[in-house]
């Protein structure tokens, strides 16, 4: 059974709650929860699938509605190349170009099939300094059927006017050389300027495959 309450005059003196009516409407009529999503719930935006693409962008959506966005990247796969970074950048000009000042660390662990090897460590390739290029997300692909790579980008207040722009990364993959990869990314664009697009790309060869979702996260 399920019922709907109709809300009315439903308030007592002293403000207190009091439904006034109850009815069998069920909720299943209900085609859109839009109005009533509480903070923190999740909105999807926007999804793009790869198809030997060159790479994935985001130009339109973000904006102030939302003051935190988060990008999850599915089974992304390499179309040619061996040991090739999954990448990203942002731009403040609506993707007419993709060179926004960043600051970021990386860190990593790995294990590999036949348990001949683990790491853990911080690795300085994956860092910039005020640096302009592709941020990287993803540990070294290869072209193997089997092989691809997952995870999540935050991105903070993009439209701030005031701060710089925060990202937070955590992704996984079947990297090259047959092992496990849990790869750790952060860092900050270091502009004021509100951010307005994104860019995903390999640092050569196609997006052969995988799919990006955008969301928004209902501020609170």
């Amino acid at each position: 059974m399920s019922i709907a309450l109709s809300l009315g005059n439903n308030l007592t003196t002293g403000g207190i709650f009091k439904p006034t009516a109850v009815n069998n409407t069920s909720v299943n009529n209900v085609t859109d929860f839009a109005g009533i999503a509480g903070g923190g719930t999740l909105v999807l935006l926007s999804t793009q699938t790869a198809s030997a693409s060159a790479n994935i962008s985001f130009t339109t959506g973000i904006d102030s509605t939302y003051d935190e966005y988060i990008f999850k990247f599915i089974n992304i796969h390499l179309s040619s190349g061996t040991g090739i970074y999954f990448t990203f950048n942002l731009s403040t000009d609506g993707g007419s170009s993709y060179n926004v000042t960043k600051t970021s660390t990386f860190f990593r662990a790995s294990h590999t099939e036949d348990d001949t090897a683990t790491s853990f460590g911080y690795i300085a390739s994956g860092d910039q300094a005020q640096g302009t290029g592709y941020q990287r997300l993803l540990a070294p692909l290869n072209t193997a059927n089997d092989q691809s790579g997952s995870g999540t980008l935050h991105l903070f207040a993009p439209s701030s006017n005031t701060f710089v722009k925060h990202f937070i990364a955590r992704t996984t993959a079947m990297q090259q050389d047959d092992l496990a990869f849990d790869m750790y990314v952060a860092g900050y664009a270091n502009t004021t300027s509100a951010i307005n697009a994104i860019d995903f790309k390999f640092e050569s060869g196609n997006i052969d495959d995988g799919i990006i979702k955008m969301y928004g996260v209902v501020k609170s």
